[in-house]
């Protein structure tokens, strides 16, 4: 079966120029630029040629996106979401590969466990995908025998979140460093130092409010965790994914990091990107998460990181909850936001604001994921990669009211089992029109083709 998808604006590799993409079965044969004679002649060989076409005229065409992190809530919390229908607002939202954590009910934490997400996902997962390995203070046995060709990584939570995994044995954590096989993810944030400072808050007495968040989950406590992850990677020669930074500071000590280079990569999440601590006011608990969103400083810092090339993935934290929990106060209301359906066009409307540009956005979203975690044949539009593949519509270029652009985010076009998202009512110029994933069109015109060719992703891995 050969696929042509004619005449798009390729952004690709730090290019962008206007090109086709021929796919064979579930594979690129061919990537087409017509800004040369030979390219326009490959091109209409490929028209004549092809069983399908897709005009993608004034379309944005790019590689799926790999998002490191989601909480898809499987198994233990599927009444907020599943693996089923929150990859379904993966791909509605032009991610094509996720990584989704283990901190489940109850924690995954074991291979067999493991094994049994991946059959599941397997059944009913839209978008590729990979599972990390938990760690907690006594698993070291199955750290050790986890395969690295086989598992995204193993996430380490130095800091507690949602689910229970605190990791806050040192001598465990120097056993983990030392012996993982998988690259290890970190949640950094430094526990004492967040028990001290809601002791204190809870002790004056007064109401607490998401505005307290950031007081309470301070940039003290990311700064102290991370610089604790990086020591450990340096001292073992480990690779270090630390997740979701939040500081200027966590970002100077990785620069610095990476000048002894030292093993150790960073992802910043889009809604410490879009959000400051003064968003909290129109917000409420709908954007509280952990880390905590913090100041505009940190906020253009992180920005600036991303346009600089310092970033290594971009990451939603899909952290999912029902909306009657998030209407709790402020110490009974679960961190977590839904976004995954929705990272892309926020990339999107922050490149129009000259942010960074898309190729940045390109690089950032799918490239580097698939680089810094070793993934094998994803993450670019290349001769020989999975047909992982998405077409955008900008209203920016064309007037395209007739094709549902701009997106009013609303209850008719969320996807998520929650049912809600902090979006709700916000106007995107841009429109997922259509995905692919290993050369199936899962997404056509915005909406599930109810088709599934998802696969288990595989890593390319040499350890000494």
């Amino acid at each position: 079966m050969l696929t042509l998808i004619n005449n798009a604006t390729i952004i690709n590799e730090n290019k962008s120029f206007p090109g086709s993409v021929l796919i064979k079965d579930e594979k690129i044969l061919e990537v087409l630029a017509i800004t040369t004679p030979i390219g326009r002649e490959r091109n209409e060989q490929a028209i004549m040629n092809s069983d399908r076409i897709i005009d993608a005229t004034g379309m944005i065409m790019m590689p799926g996106v790999i998002d490191d992190q989601v909480h898809f809530r499987e198994p233990g919390q599927t009444e907020k979401a599943n693996i089923e229908t929150d990859s379904a607002a993966a791909v509605l939202g032009g991610v094509t590969s996720y990584m989704d954590m283990p901190n489940n009910q109850p924690p995954i934490c074991d291979l067999k466990s493991l094994e049994k997400k991946y059959n599941k996902a397997a059944e009913i997962s839209y978008a590729n995908y990979s599972f990390y390995l938990g760690a907690n203070n006594s698993n070291i046995d199955e750290i050790v025998k986890a395969d690295p060709n086989k598992i995204c990584g193993l996430k380490v939570f130095m800091g507690s979140s949602t689910g229970n995994m605190l990791v806050d044995d040192n001598e465990t954590l120097e056993k983990i460093f030392k012996s993982s096989p998988l690259p290890i993810s970190t949640h950094c944030e430094e526990e004492s130092i967040i028990k001290e400072n809601l002791e204190k808050a809870i002790s004056s007495g007064r109401v607490l409010t998401v505005e307290d968040h950031p007081k309470i989950r301070t940039r003290e406590a990311c700064i102290a965790s991370t610089a604790k992850a990086i020591k450990l990677a340096s001292k073992y020669n480990t690779h270090l994914h630390i997740l979701h930074i939040s500081t200027l500071e966590e970002l100077l000590l990785i620069a610095q990091a990476k000048l002894m280079k030292t093993p150790v990569t960073n992802e910043i999440c889009v809604h410490h990107l879009w959000f400051t601590d003064q968003d909290y006011k129109e917000y409420g608990n709908k954007i509280k998460c952990n880390p905590a969103i913090k100041t505009t400083q940190d906020r253009d810092a992180l920005r600036k990181a991303v346009a600089s090339g310092m970033c290594d993935s971009i990451g939603s934290d899909h952290a999912p909850h029902l909306l009657s929990e998030k209407q709790k106060d402020y110490l009974h209301c679960p961190s977590g936001i839904p976004l995954v359906q929705h990272t892309l066009q926020m990339m999107f409307t922050m490149a129009d604001h000259k942010i960074f540009s898309r190729t940045q956005l390109v690089e950032m979203m799918c490239h580097k994921p698939a680089i810094t975690f070793n993934i094998k044949d994803r993450g670019y539009l290349r001769s020989g990669y999975y047909a992982d593949i998405v077409l955008v519509r900008d209203k920016s270029r064309y007037n395209y009211a007739d094709y549902g652009v701009p997106v009013t985010v609303g209850h008719d076009n969320i996807a998520y089992k929650c049912e809600w998202s902090p979006f709700e009512g916000h106007v995107f110029d841009y429109k997922i029109e259509d995905v692919f994933v290993n050369g199936t069109q899962i997404v056509d015109d915005a909406k599930l083709t109810q088709k599934r060719n998802s696969k288990r992703l595989s890593f390319n891995r040499i350890f000494d």
